[in-house]
């Protein structure tokens, strides 16, 4: 009988790490290793990282630490870190935390039970040397679908040596780019990966550079996935990557989120399909369109501003300002009055002055978002804005984050006042959880956003839609009475 081996996977970050965990966790089942949820119950802790901003890197590091802590009073015997913080530092993370027994990058993920046994077994396996993922693909968009193989965590790809038989949950082959996920949790939510990688150039961001440039999975790989969630109990699919509006422009049709939308809104099962990360100059009418008008499609746009001052902006390599921003929200609610929208911004940017931050605080005030993220500036390895001089110090950075992080929580708080009355269909997330019976609202994506909590729990099952009247709110949150007939109204 072969050894037993345990793995905990412990993740950071977006989604979008959450959708390459459970790739690995489908190639480790599939090649024998037993999951467990608790990384002191495993024999390998392997700690999915985040390498976004510092905040993220310190949480990344925080994680690995105190895995490696479990060495002394668990059963754990080795600490791996994977994910973004990973594969952007390589050897520097390795040199720097020693108490990682490996570092390893996405080329590693391919065979990442042989690593992970080959450091089990006391072996070394050398950390990777960093480099920039946007020059393993081709320049042009349209040549890079047919080029060499390219590790894409989260895509469409085989492992080698796919046993025919594959252990109860995991997902089944079906095309020759086939996914192998393993899910982690119960949730009725589940993301699955659009496109990989960016090739916008933003001068504050550093994800290009180890996400790579810009691929789109093809439609096949992900109606399959979407198909293969809904068998799982899945009712709501998100789709995740670094820029979904630019989804099938290496595919020849830039319009084929359009296309692929109402085709994956109409699967058995799945009750919502959303959309995350969209670039503002990209989008266009007829994608504006599908979001608000296809059944089963969440008139959803999560909208990446950052700013809102012209000259910010250009900073950034960015476009836009104020008056384009509120034009553009106001076809979208032209279109459908309740759609939510939701954004991140940066204050503090090298250059911003005062009279920027008030052209920033004048459209946060006529934009009436659902929900806002806001981020003081501080600089990012190798990226254009961290070699700017006229940086700001960090106690005006930090005043200016306080000064807008209190209107936003003002106006998003509001925005939520504005939707009593409303009915809205909900998923239901949780029942019997501390709150009570909790959900979402198509206007509300998992984590980011705020919820709906029920005044009851009677009738309400997890995984269904029903319809419901705001009648409250707790900040950003909704207080909602589930409409007579509630728990039949769920397909």
């Amino acid at each position: 009988m072969p050894e037993r081996r345990t793995v905990a996977l412990v993740t950071l970050g977006c989604a979008r790490n959450e959708v390459d965990s459970e790739e690995l966790a489908g190639r480790l089942e599939a090649d024998g290793w037993e999951l467990v949820e608790d990384a002191a119950d495993a024999d390998v802790a392997v700690v999915n990282t985040c390498g976004f901003v510092e905040a993220a890197k310190k949480d990344s590091v925080d994680a690995l630490l105190e895995a490696n802590d479990l060495k002394d009073h668990g059963q754990t015997q080795a600490v791996v870190a994977v994910g973004c913080m990973a594969e952007r530092y390589g050897k520097e993370l390795a040199e720097a935390l020693p108490e990682a027994d490996g570092v390893l990058g996405f080329d590693d993920y391919a065979d990442i039970s042989g690593r992970l046994q080959t450091i089990l077994s006391g072996g070394i396996h050398a950390a990777h040397t960093p480099r920039d993922r946007r020059k393993l693909l081709p320049i042009s968009p349209a040549e890079r679908q047919d080029a060499p193989d390219v590790a894409l965590p989260g895509h469409a790809q085989e492992p080698e040596n796919q046993p025919e038989d594959l252990p109860d949950g995991l997902a089944p082959a079906s095309g020759p780019r086939a996914p192998l996920r393993r899910r982690m949790g119960a949730s009725p939510v589940a993301s699955v990966k659009l496109a990989s990688g960016c090739d916008r150039r933003c001068s504050f961001c550093a994800i290009p550079s180890f996400r790579g440039s810009f691929i789109s999975r093809r439609p096949s790989d992900v109606l399959n996935e979407a198909r293969w969630l809904a068998e799982q109990g899945v009712s709501e699919v998100m789709l995740v990557s670094e820029n979904n509006t630019s989804y099938g422009k290496d595919l020849g049709d830039i319009r084929l989120l359009e296309t692929l939308l109402p085709e994956l809104a109409e699967i058995d099962g799945i009750e919502r399909v959303r959309v995350s990360y969209l670039q503002p100059a990209e989008m266009r009418p007829g994608l504006i369109d599908v979001l608000t008008s296809t059944p089963n499609v969440a008139p959803y746009f999560d909208l990446s501003f950052q700013h809102s001052a012209p000259g910010v902006l250009r900073a950034m390599r960015r476009f836009g300002d104020t008056d384009r921003f509120l034009e553009l929200l106001d076809q979208i609610r032209a279109k459908a009055p309740q759609a939510g929208v939701r954004s991140n911004f940066i204050v503090g940017f090298p250059g911003e002055t005062e009279d920027d931050v008030a052209e920033l605080e004048r459209f946060l005030t006529g934009a009436r978002l659902d929900a806002i993220g806001v981020f003081g500036y501080s600089d990012e390895d190798g990226t254009e804005a961290a070699t700017y001089e006229n940086k700001l110090g960090e106690d005006v950075v930090a005043a200016r984050l306080a000064r807008v992080s209190r209107l936003a929580e003002e106006l998003t708080a509001q925005r939520a006042d504005e939707r009593v009355g409303e009915t809205l269909s909900v998923l239901v997330e949780s029942v019997d959880g501390e709150d009570g019976a909790v959900g979402r609202a198509a206007h509300q994506a998992p984590e980011t956003d705020g919820q709906v909590v029920f005044t009851t729990r009677e009738g309400l099952t997890v995984g269904r839609m029903v319809e419901a009247k705001v009648v409250g709110t707790e900040g950003v949150d909704l207080v909602a009475e589930p409409l007579e007939g509630a728990e039949e109204a769920g397909r």
